[in-house]
């Protein structure tokens, strides 16, 4: 089969490797589709540490079943999507109370294993999602990373319906939680500094789009940071109301500069991270989307062409999400 391997920092290369065999309890799936992530980028670019010589990267994978154990809920020929989440230990203290995401044993698709820029991919039965009816694979595979994690973000950020929240970096993430949250009747105003972005968000219904530094309308009540600059977390710190919550939303920060406590933190401000997501938030994040239309604005990209969306990426050149199509 044809698959992208990264080759060493910041090069990727496509290659002709023996078909992958699915261990006991996984699935082998054929693509259709796989979204294109900042957290591939972080793979490509090492800021996040190499886990897998030659990784497939890739894990917003949609595709058709090909094989699967007997015991599984999927069969051959049914539609499933392939996440970031891969594997959790199941007894540690985190997951037996709901915080799988934090199991210190976890692995990944397109990090430990590979994942979605490849005709095929192996993936164990109990991580990969069912697909919904009609949510379209292209237009849906984003959902699998960027719409997961601005799920969880907004979650954090504890921004009551009927409430501000801003948006800090509007990107393939950014503007899939804005349409959650607009559906809840909240306020959204984008701080981004791509033009396209801003206009993007404006079509959406966010209430404002201004640069990604500058001061939002009106005091916010969550903010959510999906730009990896840590620059941005005083700027969003000191557009919160009181009470207000931050959560910064990426696997991967630049260097946060010192904070004043009365101007950043002061009032019962509260800062959050954001790490991988449970199961449970893709569920239904995925029955959400069938429920309220939610779709990625997406670009589709020929598969061939993956190390261009990456780098297209890289220069902030992508309005929305990129999808390589197989």
């Amino acid at each position: 089969m044809r698959a992208w391997q990264v080759i060493d920092k910041q090069r990727l290369e496509l290659a002709e490797v023996p078909d992958p065999v699915p261990g006991e309890g996984e699935l082998l799936v054929r693509v259709q589709a796989c979204g294109v992530c900042r957290t591939d980028l972080h793979v490509l670019d090492h800021d996040l540490p190499v886990h897998r010589s030659h990784v497939v990267p890739g894990h917003e994978a949609v595709g058709v079943v090909e094989a699967a154990p007997p015991s599984s809920i999927h069969a051959e020929g049914d539609v499933v999507g392939v996440p970031w989440l891969r594997h959790t230990c199941g007894v540690c203290r985190d997951c037996r109370a709901g915080r799988e995401n934090l199991c210190r044993r976890s692995r990944y698709t397109g990090w430990d294993a590979d994942g979605g820029y490849a005709e095929l991919l192996t993936v164990p039965a109990d991580y990969a999602y069912p697909w919904p009816a009609g949510l379209d694979p292209v237009e849906s595979a984003p959902l699998l990373c960027a719409g997961i994690i601005g799920y969880r973000a907004l979650r954090r950020a504890e921004v009551p319906d009927g409430g501000t929240l801003g948006i800090y970096g509007f990107g393939g993430s950014a503007h899939l939680t804005a349409q959650v949250a607009l559906a809840r009747g909240i306020r959204v105003h984008a701080m981004t500094r791509a033009v396209d972005s801003q206009r993007l968000a404006l079509e959406l219904g966010c209430a404002s789009a201004q640069g990604a530094a500058d001061p939002p309308p009106e005091p916010l009540d969550a903010a959510i940071l999906f730009a990896p600059a840590g620059e941005l977390v005083p700027v969003a710190l000191e557009a919160l109301a009181p009470g207000g919550t931050l959560a910064v939303a990426g696997i991967h920060l630049s260097e946060i500069p010192p904070l004043d406590y009365q101007r950043h933190v002061f009032h019962e401000k509260q800062l959050r991270s954001v790490e991988a997501n449970t199961r449970d938030d893709g569920r239904e994040l995925l029955e959400l989307a069938g429920r309220i239309g939610l779709r990625a604005t997406v670009a589709r990209v020929p598969f061939d062409e993956a190390d261009r969306a990456l780098d297209d990426l890289r220069a902030d050149l992508v309005t929305g999400a990129e999808v390589l199509v197989l």
